[in-house]
């Protein structure tokens, strides 16, 4: 699993909206949310190529950031770690908790709905 810091993953999401990008243009970005630093930036930039997160290629000077990791996947492995650390690899009780602290919408129930639907007729066609 690839281990990627909130400041990090910051910087990914520009990325992976943005790709291929410069230090520059990711700089910008980041300044609408709150004052980033050109050398935190290009600092964080280094860990995720060092990590494997990213892939880069010179353009003149500059250099032009781009993932190689997809975004699905990191959500996914990250997710899936999130739910084993704290639920015990256990989806149901993730639910239960978010439901009792937020309310959950109609639409997000009818979503709820429809997936565990779909999950149960997969099933069913695979038993089959």
């Amino acid at each position: 699993m690839l281990d990627i810091s909130n400041a990090e993953l910051a910087l990914m999401q520009v990325i992976w909206q943005r790709s291929p990008c410069s230090a520059a243009e990711i700089v910008q970005q980041l300044q609408q949310q709150k004052e980033w630093h050109e050398k935190t930036v290009k600092t964080l930039l280094n860990r995720l190529v060092n990590k494997g997160a990213l892939a880069y290629e010179t353009q003149g000077r500059a250099y032009l950031y781009s993932p190689l990791i997809a975004k699905t996947d990191y959500q996914q492995q990250a997710s899936g770690n999130f739910v084993q650390k704290l639920f015990a690899g256990r989806i149901a009780p993730l639910v239960a908790s978010f439901a009792h602290k937020h309310e959950l919408s109609p639409t997000d129930l009818a979503e709820l709905k429809q997936l565990v639907a779909r999950l149960e007729q997969e099933k069913y066609e695979d038993e089959s």
